[in-house]
């Protein structure tokens, strides 16, 4: 599975390398955010200095694209063939704070509508 990253910075990472990049995902939102990237084949580290929150998710893969803005707004967008499973954690946190959201919304819209606890009215004797 292919993984794209954009990230607001410059970051030369040749096609082919193995990088392992660590994420933080917002328990709220779901998105994660990139907290580092290491190029595991030349030994480079680029790490994000602002702290985040959120759980930790770690996985890594194969660089297949790097493309590097360079100019006012700088930008690089990588490409990265995942290895095992490593991303799919990352994916299935976010589809269960949906599923999380879906199913409060379906409560509420069942409050509104009377719900399911309430009792059913008697069936009227029919007369024919």
């Amino acid at each position: 599975m292919d993984r794209r990253l954009v990230l607001n910075a410059h970051l030369a990472v040749a096609r082919g390398h193995r990088v392992d990049v660590m994420e933080a995902v917002d328990e709220e939102s779901g998105r994660a955010s990139v907290l580092q990237i290491v190029d595991l084949d030349s030994g480079v580290r680029y790490v994000r200095d602002e702290g985040t929150r959120g759980d930790i998710v770690r996985w890594s893969g194969r660089v297949s694209d790097c493309t590097v803005t360079v100019g006012s707004d700088a930008r690089t967008v990588l490409t990265i063939d995942v290895e095992g499973g490593g991303a799919g954690e990352t994916n299935a946190r976010a589809a269960l704070l949906g599923a999380d959201a879906a199913v409060e919304a379906a409560k509420a819209e069942a409050d509104r509508w009377g719900g399911s606890e309430g009792v059913p009215e008697p069936e009227t004797d029919r007369f024919w």
